[in-house]
């Protein structure tokens, strides 16, 4: 089976905020985007708690934090001009490229 590759609103980076969910409000950078899951790792949002054995690689066990995965459709970028979440548009440069940028504002997300 072949897989697309999907285009998703967030990108590894980005500034987001969570729009639904026991985390609401929260807002948090953009550790890791899982496309086949439709779900992202924000940092210090939706931590758990992983009781973990002693392992070769892991000496010493215990009880890890670390963020679990948030829908993709939970999350929200932020406008770096003001700081509220906004919707993404893409836009068409003259040279050809393609760029993310907030609806609200009209501010560029991706560094050309």
């Amino acid at each position: 089976m072949g897989s697309k590759s999907r285009k998703t609103h967030v990108k590894k980076g980005d500034i987001v905020q969570v729009i639904a969910g026991r985390e609401k409000g929260k807002t948090g950078k953009v550790l890791q985007v899982l496309k086949h899951e439709n779900r992202v790792i924000v940092e210090k949002v939706n931590v758990v708690k992983r009781h973990t054995k002693p392992s070769q690689g892991q000496q010493q066990g215990g009880i890890l934090e670390r963020e679990g995965k948030i829908h993709i459709s939970n999350v929200m970028p932020v406008d770096p001009k003001t700081n509220q979440p906004s919707r993404i548009r893409r836009k068409r440069l003259e040279d050809g490229a393609h760029v993310r940028v907030t609806h609200s504002s009209g501010e560029l997300l991706d560094t050309v």
